[in-house]
């Protein structure tokens, strides 16, 4: 497994949304060029397991791809970072979801930026089907400067919890508000951002140290056809294992629309707390 050089040197960045998407822009200080998009939970290859049976609109591979470089050429970033769930089916590839996952790299690749890639809970297997130019990282995480990015299903590394910002995906954020003609359903994807409390060492992991960072963005899905949950009416499915109840029932959360908009603070229901004191066991996100 190759570690990637990304973010070596960069001692500080700046993170940013960019507006309209579901995607993070990380710029180190004092560069007005270059830097890294990172975006979360593509999910290539919904729908596409079986031979001749193509991703539907929406989530095919060209598609992301194609949203992915517009804004890696208007922010004229140089490379770009997945935080985990590259791929939809969990456990191998079938050879269209394989074809899938290298033309998506490929084009990415092919258009002259660097990707790396750290795997989440959907990505077993996914490094057989990545072009040999992709970075693979562990599911810890990596750090590039003063941002630590990880997927949500694994704890992360100490390095990126001495991070002053962490990025995650995996819980798949969003809001449900009244139908329009931009969501029929009326979900709507979101922002994440967290502040967290200061640092305290987590009994139940004291071989790892404690979470250093101040704040936490979750990403919402690259892919719009992937479940979106509705957090202002439930607690995530699941749990989404400790992203939801270790990091942001104990911070002050407020959730923002891809266009910016604030949403407020993101006020869990009382019985989501409750399960989260009793220590409820979370199982493994979708």
């Amino acid at each position: 497994m190759e570690q990637s050089r990304v973010g070596r040197g960069v001692q500080a960045a700046t993170v940013r949304p960019v507006p309209g998407h579901p995607i993070l822009q990380v710029t180190p200080v004092g560069v007005s060029e270059g830097g890294w998009l990172v975006a979360a939970d593509a999910h290539l290859g919904l729908g596409s397991f079986r031979p001749g049976q193509p991703s539907p609109p929406g989530a095919q591979p060209e598609q992301l791809a194609e949203e992915l470089l517009n804004v890696a050429k208007s922010t004229h970033t140089s490379g770009v970072i997945f935080a985990g769930d590259l791929k939809h089916q969990i456990v191998g590839m079938t050879p269209p979801v394989r074809r899938e996952v290298f033309d998506f790299c490929s084009a990415l690749l092919s258009a002259g930026f660097s990707v790396d890639v750290i795997p989440g809970n959907h990505d077993v297997g996914l490094a057989r089907g990545l072009p040999r130019e992709v970075r693979l990282h562990s599911v810890g995480g990596f750090r590039v400067g003063n941002v630590g990015i990880f997927h949500g299903h694994a704890w992360p590394s100490n390095s990126v919890l001495r991070s002053a910002t962490l990025v995650a995906g995996h819980l798949h954020p969003g809001f449900r508000l009244a139908p329009s003609s931009d969501g029929p359903g009326g979900k709507f994807r979101c922002w994440l951002r967290v502040e967290l409390p200061p640092p305290v060492r987590d009994r139940r992991r004291r071989k790892h140290g404690p979470i250093r960072a101040r704040e936490l963005l979750v990403l919402p899905a690259l892919n719009p056809l992937t479940g979106t949950e509705s957090l202002n009416r439930s607690a995530p499915a699941r749990y989404r294992t400790f992203l939801w109840k270790r990091f942001v029932l104990r911070g002050t959360t407020r959730a923002y629309l891809l266009d910016g908009t604030d949403l407020g603070p993101l006020r869990p229901t009382a019985s989501a707390r409750t399960d989260s004191r009793r220590g409820s066991a979370a199982a493994p996100g979708p």
